[in-house]
């Protein structure tokens, strides 16, 4: 049985080594991710063999993320499916991309089920569509943005530690207003952002704020997931401000660096509202994650 330990700040290098060189492009390999929310999810890792591995528990269920790497996969998929067996639980994949499905069939051919949930589909977006907002297609956005700029004295600064108590501060304003501890699913976002702030240079997140007159009204942070895109974790805004969560968006775009081409926007989990919103702003890309479980061990459907 392979010994897996448990993800801290330190094995940031280590990890990143890793998903950072991998064509994979879904916000669960953000190592900001993987340790932030490791507190729900018991994540845990290890190195074996060229690949890295990754097991943690969603919704109560024992799972696995594609092993990432080179090398054989067969014996890295192999060592996963013992060590479930090992801990006596069915052996399930989760996060897997469409091409990563003809890898799994290779595996075990015709022994996998697998299951699309669209409301865990990540967005990704053309950085210079967001930083730009050109074309018919982006002009209320644009309507947004430039009635913002004529509206309002406004600055965009990066977060830097000095800055970081304003972001909770407006974290703690927005959670009041949403309510967001009588909440299972935003109490969890809230204690993942927490952390995620006070560890902001050691996760190697990049963030900016959002300030009206000199008061913070927007804040957003995330960080690489590989070498083409970067994952946009949290975005928090006043929203008394009209126009402040178009803002920091056009903003962030036009700051984050140009080797990125995309911009990962994350998932709407099936919340109407935040589905609109997204799909509003264009992606050039619904990425589709599916669970893989073997058919001969049936599990109930996996909720992140």
């Amino acid at each position: 049985m392979i010994t897996f330990k448990d993800i801290e700040i330190s094995d940031r290098e280590l990890i990143t080594s890793y998903t950072l060189h991998t064509p994979r492009r879904n916000c669960d390999l953000s190592f900001s991710n993987l340790c932030s929310w490791r507190f729900l999810y018991n994540t845990k890792f290890a190195v074996q063999d060229g690949y890295l591995l990754l097991k943690f528990w969603a919704d109560g269920q024992l799972v696995y993320m594609m092993p990432i790497g080179q090398g054989d996969l067969r014996r890295a998929l192999r060592t996963l499916y013992d060590d479930a067996h090992a801990e006596g639980k069915p052996f399930c994949l989760l996060g897997i991309c469409a091409d990563m499905c003809s890898e799994i069939e290779a595996f075990m051919p015709g022994r996998f089920h697998f299951m699309a949930d669209r409301d865990y589909a990540d967005y990704l977006y053309l950085r210079t569509d967001l930083a730009t907002l050109a074309g018919k297609k982006f002009q209320a956005k644009r309507n947004h943005v430039n009635r913002f700029k004529k509206t309002y004295a406004y600055e965009y600064t990066p977060i830097t530690p000095d800055r970081i108590d304003e972001c909770l501060e407006l974290e703690a304003k927005w959670c009041a207003a949403n309510d967001c501890d009588q909440q299972e699913g935003t109490g969890n976002e809230r204690r993942a952002l927490v952390y995620a702030l006070r560890h902001f240079d050691e996760l190697g997140l990049m963030g900016g704020i959002l300030h009206v007159d000199g008061r913070i009204v927007a804040f957003t942070f995330g960080m690489p997931i590989n070498q083409d895109t970067f994952g946009v974790h949290v975005e928090k805004a006043d929203t008394s401000v009209d126009g402040a969560y178009a803002m920091i968006n056009y903003e962030f775009a036009n700051h984050v660096p140009e080797q990125y081409i995309y911009l990962n926007r994350e998932e709407d989990l099936g919340i109407e509202g935040l589905r609109k919103a997204k799909l509003s702003y264009q992606p050039a890309i619904i990425l589709e994650k599916y669970t893989a479980c073997l058919r001969e061990e049936p599990v109930e459907a996996i909720k992140w």
